[in-house]
């Protein structure tokens, strides 16, 4: 009796787990490699990760398309037709199929690929007050000349809260970031800082005082001068700006700042 090895035949067939792959690594890939909306996200200098980890994805998912039609692996040639026929039984059966249920799970994935998720904004910025890095209350250096002066929220808040030679005072400064109100009807420019991505994202928040509040989440410039509100070091100094023009603006691609 000789045996003859059968090789089952190469097929592709839809599965939900290689779709998913797909799907998430064409997101990632659309986000870092087709656009700048990772920076929503992580910091710039992540990007050939997401690329990677994208393109692995999808050769991942395009393996699993593929399956072998696992009938018999074998034939035996000098057995009568009968008991061939025995053989043939149940091997249509697949064992390898998922229930339908299972591609729900394309639907979060397919959301993701065509509606990503925005930056965060006051929501975030309302819950996590800024930390200052600074060890204590000192003096700063000077400030460069020109006004208006733009600076950073996080520049900004460390010298009206920490800077004991007050080198704010007397300049005309202009401060860029999102609209976020308290539920005391104050209302704050706002900016996030990331140190690797969104998830450790830390509030920096500047209050407005003098004009008018937007709409939460709107994006502006503010310009205004320094308003001193305690000793610096002490739990009185707080970062506060009376405005004297607010103009709204486009969200950078960048949303965060940088540490």
């Amino acid at each position: 009796m000789s045996l003859r090895l059968h090789v089952p035949p190469l097929r592709l067939r839809l599965r939900p787990q290689g779709v998913l792959l797909i799907l998430c690594g064409s997101a990632l890939l659309r986000i870092a490699l087709f656009s700048e909306l990772y920076l929503r996200y992580v910091k710039e200098g992540l990007r050939p990760y997401l690329v990677v980890s994208g393109a692995a994805l999808i050769a991942l998912g395009l393996l699993g398309l593929f399956t072998r039609d696992h009938g018999r692996e074998w034939d035996e040639e000098e057995e009568g037709e009968g008991e061939e026929d025995s053989h043939v039984e149940g091997e249509g059966h697949d064992h390898t199929r998922n229930p339908r249920i299972a591609w729900l799970l394309t639907a979060p994935a397919l959301a993701l690929l065509l509606f990503p998720p925005p930056a965060l904004g006051s929501y975030s910025a309302e819950r996590e007050e800024a930390r200052v890095a600074a060890q204590g209350a000192g003096t700063f250096p000077e400030l460069p000349a020109g006004d208006p002066l733009d600076l950073t929220l996080g520049v900004f808040a460390s010298r009206a809260e920490w800077d004991t030679g007050a080198s704010l005072k007397g300049r005309t400064v202009r401060l860029t970031g999102f609209v976020t109100r308290d539920d005391g009807g104050a209302w704050s420019v706002a900016r996030l800082r990331v140190t690797c991505c969104a998830a450790d994202a830390q509030a920096l928040k500047v209050e407005v005082r003098g004009a008018d509040a937007p709409a939460a989440d709107t994006w502006v410039k503010v310009t205004g001068t320094w308003h001193p509100t305690g000793r610096p070091g002490t739990d009185a100094a707080r970062p506060v700006l009376d405005a004297v023009s607010v103009k709204r603006t486009t969200a950078p691609s960048d949303p965060y700042e940088k540490r």
